[in-house]
């Protein structure tokens, strides 16, 4: 596990587009994740949940009375596969909040993830979802697309072109690269030093179609991501929330983003281009 100076320090607070006063972090737990402890997807499709409700549902009104400059508790994930970790939101005390979370997807080996897009690069290996408060963290592992990130070293990549890299290989849809990039608008990229290694951190929108639930012309979905690389790939989480809710939950997403970090490999670690062929 690494240090509690690294868990709660905040690359984040350099970015002129992000607050830099939050609200303080209660650590309650580092326990390892439990692997049959949550929801899988596939419980969640026999409920009737549905993606579209998932990620573009109507923001709860228990939200209305959360400030972001309230304590919050946060719960560890660590995900030893992968050999990461990072902090989530749980409950704010004073409020009596608490955060709905559902694991819809369990870490899983890069090999058997399921990937973001077509040509399957880049692959979510886990995921959480706060279906009542259209919440959604998730982490997902690819290798760098040489279009944007040219250079072997890694000291040279602006935290731009990560970004654009990473977005260029998120789409679902059978489109081009650009096409795929315009779905989405990077508002802040800026790139810190954490423990010795480059970490890339962006802040980007992608727009939404209105939905039964939700007939807004102009729905977006704001998300914020950090990425770090090991090994060839990268490993990048993301955080992501309605943009009309977002001056009450986007402080506590920050948290979540400054507290990724990529720990040192154990003996469960599965490096990414292990057993490609491999689907369990």
């Amino acid at each position: 596990m690494p240090p509690a100076s690294l868990l709660f320090s905040s690359p984040l607070s350099s970015s002129p587009c992000l607050p830099r006063r939050g609200p303080s972090i209660i650590l309650c737990s580092s326990v390892p994740i439990r692997r049959n402890a949550n929801l899988r997807r596939r419980d969640l499709v026999l409920l009737g949940l549905t993606s579209s409700f998932i990620f573009s549902g109507p923001t709860s009104d228990s939200l209305a009375a959360v400030s972001s400059d309230q304590d919050v508790k946060m719960d560890m994930l660590m995900d030893d596969i992968n050999a990461y970790s990072f902090l989530y939101p749980i409950e704010l005390p004073d409020k009596n909040f608490s955060f709905k979370w559902v694991e819809s997807r369990k870490p899983e080996r890069y090999s058997s993830a399921a990937p973001l897009s077509p040509d399957a690069r880049q692959r979510i290996v886990s995921e959480r979802v706060d279906m009542i408060h259209n919440l959604v963290i998730s982490v997902s592992i690819g290798p760098p697309n040489l279009r944007f990130l040219k250079s072997n070293d890694k000291s040279a990549w602006k935290a731009k072109d990560v970004a654009d890299s990473i977005l260029s290989d998120k789409s679902a849809l059978r489109v081009t690269t650009g096409q795929r990039m315009a779905e989405s608008s990077v508002l802040d990229a800026h790139s810190d030093i954490v423990g010795g290694e480059p970490y890339w951190f962006y802040e980007y929108i992608v727009r939404k179609s209105p939905t039964i639930s939700v007939q807004e012309p102009n729905l977006y979905r704001r998300n914020l991501a950090v990425t770090a690389e090991r090994d060839g790939y990268l490993y990048s989480l993301n955080a992501s929330t309605l943009s009309k809710q977002w001056e009450q939950i986007g402080p506590f997403l920050e948290k979540t983003v400054a507290s990724f970090r990529l720990l040192p490999p154990t003996e469960n670690y599965v490096p990414p281009y292990k057993d490609p062929w491999r689907f369990w």
